[in-house]
This record gives C-alpha cells, sequence and structure tokens, in this order.
C-alpha cells in the first residue's frame, strides 16, 4: 500500500457542512478512498475532514498566526 498522508479515519461526532466541489476533485477523493481503504473504499465525505485537519495542522503559517498575540 503506498505511503499515504491520511492513515486510519476516526469516527467522531460530526457537524454538517456542505461545500460544491470541482467533478475532477470528487474523483480524485473517490480515488483516494479506494487506495485507503483497500478491501472497502472509503466515501469521499469521510476523507474530507481529515484531510483539512492534516493541511491545517502542517500548515507552519497557520500554526505561527495562531500562536501570535491578539492584538
Amino acid at each position: 500500500m503506498p505511503k499515504l498522508k491520511l492513515a486510519a479515519i476516526e469516527d467522531d461526532k460530526p457537524v454538517r457542512l456542505t461545500v460544491d466541489l470541482p467533478a475532477a476533485l470528487h474523483r480524485d477523493l473517490v480515488a483516494y478512498g479506494q487506495i485507503l481503504g483497500v478491501a472497502t473504499p472509503i466515501e469521499p465525505v469521510k476523507l474530507v475532514g481529515p484531510m483539512l485537519e492534516r493541511f491545517m495542522a502542517t500548515d507552519r503559517g497557520f500554526a505561527s498566526a495562531r500562536r501570535a498575540p491578539s492584538k
């Protein structure tokens, strides 16, 4: 299995958020879910939250701005 940025998807109480995605991005999410899920594909809707968490956790600019004291 390829080394992906996401590991296991945690089951947590979700907050509903509606977004419109480009068709190409949706196709990529479906493919990512198939690769990550191997035996049982993971639905794209289950990937978006962990992907956003991972993105924000590795964004140095975001972390720096968040630590900066507000004026």
